[in-house]
């Protein structure tokens, strides 16, 4: 088991796991419109995949909204 941070809540998971095990773990709403930061570092889509997570790293799901006008 290892330790995580996942959007600012320890999170304990079980290891080996990469990024887009820990989304589907997570059960994180609209997979396809999410960005992920590993450490503060956003990683890309097609990276999710080969990127193996480890004890104390910190992973936020991120939603970017648009709107507002003038």
């Amino acid at each position: 088991m290892a330790q995580l941070i996942v959007n600012g809540k320890q999170q304990e998971v079980n290891l080996p796991i990469n990024v887009a095990e820990l989304i589907k773990e997570n059960k994180v709403f609209q997979p396809e419109m999410v960005s992920v930061q590993l450490n503060e570092e956003f990683l890309n889509r097609e990276d999710w995949i080969n990127t193996s997570l480890k004890e104390g790293d910190v992973i936020d799901f991120l939603y970017f909204m648009g709107g507002g006008s003038n």
